[in-house]
C-alpha cells in the first residue's frame, strides 16, 4: 500500500461520520445548483439562491441524520444499508418539495427532476467507493503472508452467506478458488464472481486444477447418504473438509458469524445412515407429570437423558450420581435452559448405598428410574472385576430391591450390546444385571425393562476423541486390531430408543435397536485422517496395538438367533425373546458373588459369572479365549 493511499484509508476510517457529512452536503449542495447551471440561464446568483439552497441541505442531511444513515458500518454494507441511503434520499427531497410547495419558496420547475435523482444516485455511489476504498486497505492492513485456497461445495444461499463473510471479514485467509454442485442449470454460473465449475463428481479434478486446499461442504440440508458419498469423495483428496451444520443451528443462533459455524468433520458423518428418529407422543405422555429419577444423571448416557426428559415436563427430575461435578453441571444446564419451572433435584449418592436409596425413594414417591450408573470401560474392569461387580451387578441389584419395596412403576436398565455372549467381566455384569430385571419383573408390581445398543459417539470413554487427539498431536493413531468392528449410534439416538421402549414396555422386555451394519474402526480412523487434509501412513501412521483383555473382534446385539426376535410396531426395535433359568440359583450365586467381590478373590468371581452367564468366555492377558 502506498504511503498516500494508506494515509487516505486512515483518515476515511478514522474520520469516517464527519467526513460522510461533509461530502453529503457538498452533494446537497451541487445537485441543487446543477440544475441552474446546466439550463444556461443567467449566471448564479448565490444571494438569490441562497435560501433555496440553504433548505434543501438542512432537510436533506437532517433526514440522513434521524434516518441512522451515518450510524452504519460501510465497509460492511450491504443491499440492505444501500437501499436505506436511497430511502433516506428520497425522503429528504419529497420533504424539500413539500415544504417548498406549502410556503410558496419560488424554485424554477426544471430542479425537481433534477435534483431528485442527481443528489440519490450521488449520496449511493460515493458510499460504494468509500466501501471499496475500506476493504481494500483492510486486506492489505492484514499482510497475509498466505491465502487457503477453498473448494465450497454447494451453489445455494448458503454459500452466498459464506462468501459474503469472507469478503467482510476473512479471519481464516480463505480464497474461494471455485464451487462445485451437481445442480447442472448452475454450472458455468457464478456466486460472487465465484465460478460454479462442475459436478460433485469433478471434485479431485477442480483440487488440482485450482490447488485447492481446503474444501468446505456448504449444504445444510444434505441427506446421510449424499453427505456420506460426498465425504468418500474428498478423503480421495489431500484437501482438509469442513462442514456447514443444519439449518436449524444456524437459525437458532442468527446473530453470530456463518464462518464460526462451519465446523470439523465428525464421525457421525461417516456412518452414511440417517439418525434414528422416534416418535415422541407416547414417551410426552408417559413422562408428563411423573417424578422420575436416573441414575448416573451426570454421566454421558444419563446427562442426554435428564436433557430430553427435561423437554416432557416431569412432575420432578432427580438426578442420582457418586460425582458431584458432573451432576452440578447438567443441574446448571437445565436451568438455564429450563428455568425453574423444571423442578431437578440433585442427590449424591451410590448405588451400593441401600440404604440411602431406600431413604431416597422414601422421600421422593418415584414414578419412573432410569438406571444408568455403571462401570463401562472393558479393560479397566478386567483388572478391577470386583468393582464391576460391586457396581453394575450388587448396586443394580439394590435399585432393583428398593425401587419394588417403593412400588416404582417402571424401571428401565441401560443395558449394552457387550451383555451378548460377553468375553468381558464388564459385559458379563451388564447381563446378570439384565437377569436381575427379568427375575424381579415375574413376580413385581414394577415393570422392569431393558434396552441394549451398541458403541455411542461422544460417550466417556468413546474412542472417536481419542483419534481426533492423536491426529492433533501428529499420531500415531492406536487401533487394537485390523478387523474389529462395532455398531455405533449417537447419544441422542440411544435416549430416544431407552425413552420410546420404556413408555411402550409391559415388563420383561430386553429392547434391541437395529443399528444398521457395523462400522470397523480402521476404516473410521482413515477416513477421519484423510478428512483432516493428511494422508494415513503417510503424515499419520496407524499402529495396531492387539486386542486388550475382554475385548471382542466383532460386537452382537442378540443372544439369540434371529428367528428369536420379535419385531415391534416401532421400526427398527426388535424385542429379545427372554431365556429361562432358575430364580433361586441366581440370586443364590449373586449373593456368594457380592461376599467374593467384597473379598476380592478373583478365582471365585470368575468361576461364579460362568455358572451364572454360560455363553461367558473369558479372556487371558494376551487375549486368548478360555472356555472354562
Amino acid at each position: 500500500m502506498s504511503k498516500l493511499y494508506k494515509g487516505l484509508y486512515n483518515i476515511l476510517n478514522k474520520y469516517r461520520k464527519f467526513i460522510l457529512l461533509i461530502i453529503d452536503t457538498c452533494i446537497s449542495i451541487l445537485s441543487y445548483l446543477m440544475p441552474y447551471v446546466v439550463s444556461g440561464i443567467h449566471p448564479v446568483k448565490i444571494e438569490y439562491f441562497k435560501e433555496q439552497f440553504l433548505i434543501f441541505t438542512i432537510i436533506y442531511i437532517a433526514t440522513f441524520i434521524v434516518m441512522g444513515v451515518y450510524k452504519n458500518m460501510w465497509r460492511y454494507a450491504g443491499i440492505e444499508d444501500i437501499f436505506k441511503c436511497l430511502k433516506a434520499s428520497v425522503v429528504g427531497n419529497l420533504l424539500f418539495l413539500f415544504i417548498t410547495l406549502l410556503f410558496n419558496i419560488p424554485v424554477r420547475y426544471y430542479v425537481y427532476p433534477v435534483v431528485f435523482p442527481v443528489s440519490s444516485f450521488s449520496t449511493m455511489a460515493i458510499r460504494i467507493v468509500y466501501r471499496a476504498i475500506l476493504i481494500i486497505g483492510d486486506k492489505d492492513n492484514r499482510k497475509f503472508s498466505h491465502y487457503t485456497n477453498i473448494l465450497i461445495i454447494g451453489a445455494g444461499q448458503a454459500t452466498v452467506a459464506i462468501l459474503n463473510e469472507i469478503n467482510r471479514n476473512n479471519p481464516n485467509n480463505y480464497l474461494a478458488k471455485c464451487i462445485v454442485d451437481d445442480d447442472k442449470t448452475k454450472i458455468g454460473r457464478r456466486i460472487n464472481s465465484v465460478p460454479v465449475v462442475g459436478s460433485t463428481e469433478e471434485i479431485p479434478i477442480m483440487v488440482k486444477k485450482y490447488k485447492i486446499e481446503e474444501i468446505i461442504l456448504s449444504i445444510p440440508s444434505i441427506d446421510k447418504e449424499n453427505k456420506k458419498r460426498i465425504l468418500d469423495i474428498c478423503a480421495t483428496t489431500k484437501c482438509k473438509l469442513k462442514i456447514l451444520p443444519e439449518v436449524y443451528s444456524l437459525l437458532t443462533n442468527g446473530n453470530a458469524d456463518i464462518m464460526d459455524k462451519i465446523r470439523d468433520v465428525q464421525v457421525e458423518d461417516l456412518l452414511g445412515r440417517d439418525p434414528i428418529t422416534l416418535d415422541c407422543e407416547l414417551t410426552k405422555k408417559y413422562v408428563f407429570s411423573k417424578t422420575v429419577l436416573v441414575t448416573g444423571g451426570g454421566g454421558s448416557i444419563g446427562s442426554e437423558l435428564c436433557r430430553q426428559i427435561s423437554l416432557y415436563s416431569p412432575k420432578k427430575l432427580i438426578i442420582l450420581d457418586i460425582y458431584e461435578n458432573n451432576a452440578y453441571e447438567i443441574q446448571q444446564e437445565l436451568i438455564r435452559t429450563h428455568g425453574h419451572s423444571l423442578g431437578v433435584e440433585i442427590e449424591i449418592a451410590s448405588i451400593r448405598d441401600k440404604n440411602k436409596l431406600n431413604k431416597i425413594f422414601q422421600e421422593k414417591n418415584i414414578d419412573i428410574v432410569f438406571h444408568a450408573a455403571a462401570h463401562k470401560h472393558v479393560p479397566l474392569m478386567e483388572k478391577n472385576p470386583e468393582e464391576a461387580i460391586k457396581n453394575n451387578v450388587i448396586g443394580t441389584y439394590n435399585v432393583v430391591q428398593v425401587a419394588h419395596e417403593h412400588k416404582v412403576k417402571k424401571f428401565v436398565l441401560i443395558s449394552t450390546d457387550k451383555a451378548v455372549n460377553p468375553t468381558s467381566v464388564m459385559g458379563a455384569t451388564k447381563r446378570i444385571a439384565e437377569m436381575i430385571i427379568q427375575a424381579y419383573n415375574s413376580h413385581s408390581k414394577t415393570d422392569y425393562v431393558a434396552v441394549r445398543f451398541g458403541n455411542v459417539l461422544g460417550s466417556n470413554g468413546s474412542v472417536i476423541p481419542l483419534f481426533k487427539e492423536q491426529i492433533k498431536a501428529g499420531g500415531p493413531i492406536t487401533v487394537t486390531h485390523e478387523e474389529i468392528t462395532r455398531y455405533f449410534m449417537t447419544i441422542p439416538e440411544a435416549v430416544q430408543l431407552v425413552l420410546r421402549a420404556s413408555s411402550m414396555a409391559k415388563g420383561g422386555e430386553i429392547f434391541v435397536l437395529d443399528m444398521g451394519e457395523p462400522v470397523k474402526i480402521k476404516d473410521l480412523a482413515y477416513n477421519l485422517i484423510k478428512l483432516s487434509g493428511l494422508e494415513p501412513e503417510v503424515d499419520i501412521k496407524i499402529e495396531y496395538t492387539g486386542l486388550r483383555p475382554g475385548e471382542k473382534l466383532y460386537e452382537e446385539l442378540l443372544i439369540t438367533n434371529n428367528e428369536n426376535q420379535v419385531k415391534t410396531e416401532i421400526d427398527k426395535i426388535f424385542i429379545e425373546k427372554p431365556i429361562e433359568y432358575n430364580e433361586e440359583e441366581l440370586f443364590k450365586f449373586i449373593g456368594e458373588l457380592e461376599q467374593a467381590a467384597n473379598k476380592a478373590d478373583t478365582a471365585s468371581m470368575l468361576c461364579l459369572i460362568e455358572k451364572l452367564v454360560p455363553t461367558y468366555k473369558r479372556t487371558t492377558k494376551s487375549g486368548v479365549i478360555h472356555t472354562a
